[in-house]
């Protein structure tokens, strides 16, 4: 049994975060057939008697596959106001692809300033208790339509990493669009290779190059080290996987999925 098994087996409470690059196609709209691939996994993952939380991106690339004429538009309301349009389209789709498995799910959207008031963490903790141990299964995102700088937390990474600490998760698994973290980048550089384990992030983050993010996230590897920064410090392990593969966490759970663990 791999490292990443032993984890995901052990693993009673799971944070799945979804990045835009996994749901989305070459064309910037949603890869319907990879976002009911992963409800099913998360169906299987509940039917073994774990609780999973989703976090997930993909309100803007759903707004444009909704609206497509103001895809091109940069100015900051229009993007907003793709992503209030794009969120409903978001839990439009959890919601029938959950309801094949009889599982319902809720929508949770946050801003930074709701992780600095303790009454509200207190409530969004109490929220997430309520609905987990219902059988339901809660979608969180960053609520774009309304964040400024001032309140942004910045990407659905630091987001997922503060959920799992928030709700004292056993795991955060992240689905990304690559096979985990490479000591270069994997898409300029066939030579790349996969660190399959990772116990020291500053030590790892001296060792490779981290520039870069897709065209359609707002993360990068940067942000998910420093997710799993954050996350290792509360002792919760984080798993990277490439999440456009089919049934990416039952593999890693089987043994045979490739991927990263940031473990302390």
């Amino acid at each position: 049994m791999s490292n990443i098994s032993e984890v995901i087996s052990k693993s009673r409470k799971i944070v799945l975060k979804i990045g835009s690059n996994v749901l989305s196609d070459d064309h910037g709209t949603v890869n319907k057939a990879i976002l009911h691939n992963i409800v099913e996994q998360v169906s299987k993952l509940m039917a073994m008697g774990k609780q999973v939380i989703i976090v997930s991106s993909g309100a803007g690339i759903c707004g444009v596959g909704a609206i497509n004429k103001w895809s091109r538009r940069g100015d900051i309301n229009y993007k907003q106001a793709l992503c209030a349009i794009g969120q409903v389209e978001l839990m439009m789709a959890y919601k029938e692809y959950f309801a094949d498995y009889g599982i319902h799910v809720g929508q949770i959207l946050l801003t930074g300033e709701d992780f600095g008031d303790h009454n509200r963490t207190l409530h969004i903790r109490n929220a997430l208790f309520t609905l987990v141990d219902e059988g339901v299964v809660p979608i969180i995102n960053e609520n774009d339509s309304v964040c400024v700088d001032e309140i942004r937390i910045g990407d659905n990474d630091t987001l997922s990493a503060l959920t799992a600490n928030l709700w004292a998760a056993d795991a955060l698994v992240i689905l990304s669009d690559i096979d985990g973290v490479f000591d270069k980048d994997p898409k300029t550089h066939p030579d790349a290779e996969l660190i399959a384990e990772i116990n020291d992030i500053d030590e790892t983050m001296c060792q490779i190059e981290t520039e870069g993010k897709s065209s359609f996230g707002t993360g990068g590897v940067s942000c998910k080290i420093e997710a799993a920064r954050t996350v290792n410090e509360y002792g919760i392990p984080m798993v990277l996987l490439n999440g456009k593969k089919q049934d990416i966490v039952l593999e890693a759970l089987s043994g045979n999925g490739r991927g990263t663990l940031f473990s302390r």
